[in-house]
């Protein structure tokens, strides 16, 4: 998802300098016209996520501009440049949409920080935007860039759209979750779908860091700077330059390294190990972790400081256990790909998966499937063919009840699908019976199988 602008100005040599700086700050989808009057008719055919008017133009002012803006994109946010600085016009464009503005000539640092703060605005409407979408069941499809990650949940479509948004801004990203649930690779998701997917994404398990090595292992170090520094090594941050450092397992860092990644977080400049000069960090950060963040704080085991810093962007992954339509749909992509087409698995043995607790969540999945497929020997993959222990949420005998009672998710299958085909496959009709979303209907049944 690239970022796009406009900039409205009749000065063509303002309108060049302007171009030539977002360029340099890594925006390339950049748009620039010199007649005002053309900006209606250029909305009908392109979306802009941040617009730059000039108050001042021939023909048709700013203001003007910024109304027509905010009548056929109002998602677009807008910034006003003046060549002085009028008060009661700046007051009046606030009043009628505008972010911020802007006093000619335009000041580099003033306009980065200006522009980074209208995109994050951008990014949090969008997320409104979203959660309401989700809850009125209108959300599309999985972003591209999250194409590897297969889901037909609710919760994870809306957290895969929250997830692009986040990757296009700087600050860090704090991904949460149990153990197995694919935090790495919503991670290089998050790389992926950024201006930075271009370069390089490293990965480090803070686990093997030792407080001693911090400095070198992050920083790298200068040939001789100590005894078995026999030539120069590029630290994870350089390794990572222009790109994103992974921070796995981040809530088991030692206290006394906690510190220094903060440094490292806030300042964005590190000095290797023998040098005598910082060098500047253009890196994105991703931390992830399997433990409550918030807990360790009340504990004192995780600085309160440093949680706040990487808690703005939070993206939490439900455990696959409270995903029954996703067990469905994960258990027959992963034998379909470890098979490679040539073993299939039966509904029984899937809706047995569906009643396990999972607590080594897709990772524990992926693995059972593996063995079963080995198992299968080129057939279909039954109950038997899964080594799974023996608790789980599985169907229980009451006494009284000669059938065993069937988890819920297996009863809501088994109601769609008789209601489905009650109407002969008309998916519409099925949805108004069933009293829900044409579009979560359609999920459910690719969930189930049902093309």
């Amino acid at each position: 998802m690239n970022t796009s602008f406009l900039i409205v100005d009749d000065e063509t040599t303002f309108l060049s300098s302007m171009v030539r700086r977002l360029r340099m700050l890594g925006y390339e989808d950049v748009h620039a016209v010199s007649d005002p009057t053309t900006v209606a008719e250029l909305l009908k055919t392109k979306s802009f996520d941040l617009a730059f008017l000039d108050i001042v133009m021939p023909g048709m002012n700013g203001l003007e501009v910024l109304e027509i803006i905010k009548e056929q994109s109002p998602a677009t946010e807008c910034i006003m440049i003046t060549a002085n600085e009028d008060i009661p016009t700046v007051i009046q464009a606030v009043k009628l949409g505008a972010y911020d503005y802007l006093v000619k000539p335009v000041d580099p640092d003033h306009l980065a920080h200006t522009l980074e703060n209208a995109l994050e605005r951008k990014r949090m409407q969008d997320l409104l935007d979203i959660r309401q979408r989700d809850q009125n069941g209108d959300l599309e499809g999985i972003p591209e860039a999250f194409a590897d990650i297969q889901t037909c949940d609710n919760r994870m479509q809306r957290l895969l759209h929250e997830a692009q948004l986040h990757a296009q801004s700087i600050i860090p990203v704090l991904i949460t979750g149990e153990t197995g649930v694919g935090k790495e690779l919503m991670a290089r998701a998050v790389h992926k779908a950024s201006p930075r997917a271009a370069e390089q994404f490293v990965a480090v398990n803070m686990l093997s860091v030792s407080p001693s090595l911090f400095e070198s292992e992050f920083f790298g170090y200068k040939k001789g700077a100590f005894t078995g520094a026999n030539a120069d090594k590029a630290g994870f941050l350089s390794q990572a330059e222009g790109g994103t450092l992974f921070l796995d397992e981040i809530g088991d860092l030692p206290k006394e390294i906690q510190g220094k990644l903060l440094r490292m977080l806030q300042e964005s400049e590190y000095t290797p190990v023998g040098h005598t000069r910082a060098i500047k960090a253009d890196v994105r950060f991703v931390a992830a972790t399997n433990q409550d963040l918030e807990k360790l704080v009340e504990k004192g085991k995780f600085r309160r400081d440093l949680y706040y810093r990487l808690r703005f962007a939070s993206l939490h992954i439900p455990p696959l256990r409270s995903r029954a339509d996703d067990i469905r749909l994960l258990a027959t992509w992963f034998v379909r790909e470890y098979s490679e087409g040539k073993v299939t698995i039966s509904d029984a043995a899937i809706a047995r998966l569906m009643v396990y607790d999972f607590p080594g969540n897709i990772r524990e999945l992926k693995g059972t499937l593996e063995a079963a497929c080995n198992l299968a020997e080129g057939g279909v993959i039954t109950e038997r063919h899964l080594n799974l222990p023996g608790q789980g949420r599985q169907a229980m005998v009451i006494p009284g009840q000669n059938e065993p009672l069937e988890p819920l998710a297996e009863i809501e299958r088994q109601h769609i699908l008789k209601v489905y085909q009650a109407v002969d496959n008309n998916k519409s009709q099925a949805a108004r019976i069933l009293g829900i979303n044409f579009k979560t209907l359609l999920r459910k049944l690719k969930a189930y199988g049902v093309e």
